[in-house]
């Protein structure tokens, strides 16, 4: 398999493209990007392992672009593919709805033969409600919120990179070859998690 990562991205305020630019330069395997708006079915079958990143607006909707390309995404056959998520949200503002757009894009991935890694503790965080949580205690992608909690984002970013690089290790240890496994191989996310120990308000 292909020992790199694409980043699959979009982005209305410039928030989440700020997050993509820094992923780009500190992320290990990370070798291409495209703009969710500029994704056909044949830019899905250059990798196997894509990073999705996806802004949450309002009452849950999509960023506008993700919004316009999910019923494309929705028929992308994700057999063989390893998915990671980042999702930006407003925790404070939108309690009920955070982050999500992480879970909405997760459950497709799932259903179309996908698996998804990079899972991250709800730890630190303080809302309601969120379709980005596989349980309560832990959430399909990471979870950043520029709005109430921009001071952790950094650490935050530079876990989770640590995290899904061992992950990620470990799928081409397991894969070199198109010879897949199940995820439930892979070690538990929650031995690469290292909590941010912040307390909920």
């Amino acid at each position: 398999m292909r020992k790199d990562l694409k980043i699959i991205w979009g982005s209305d305020t410039g928030n989440t493209e700020g997050i993509v630019n820094t992923l780009k330069t500190e992320c290990k395997y990370y070798t291409d990007s495209c703009e969710v708006n500029d994704m056909t079915p044949e830019k899905w079958k250059t990798h196997d392992i894509y990073m999705l990143a996806i802004p949450t607006w309002y009452d849950g909707d999509l960023q506008s672009d993700w919004e316009d390309y999910f019923e494309d995404f929705k028929k992308i056959d994700f057999t063989d593919k390893f998915v990671c998520i980042i999702g930006l949200g407003d925790q404070d503002g939108y309690p009920e709805y955070f982050v999500d757009g992480i879970g909405i894009l997760a459950k497709v991935v799932i259903k179309n033969g996908g698996v998804v890694f990079g899972h991250w503790s709800t730890e630190g965080y303080d809302y309601e409600k969120s379709k980005a949580e596989i349980d309560k205690n832990t959430f399909y992608g990471l979870a950043i919120d520029e709005d109430s909690q921009y001071h952790l984002t950094d650490e935050r970013i530079n876990k989770w990179l640590t995290q899904i690089t061992k992950e990620i290790d470990e799928i081409l240890k397991n894969h070199p070859t198109k010879d897949y496994c199940h995820y439930s191989d892979l070690p538990s996310p929650s031995a690469y998690t290292e909590n941010t120990n912040h307390n909920k308000k």
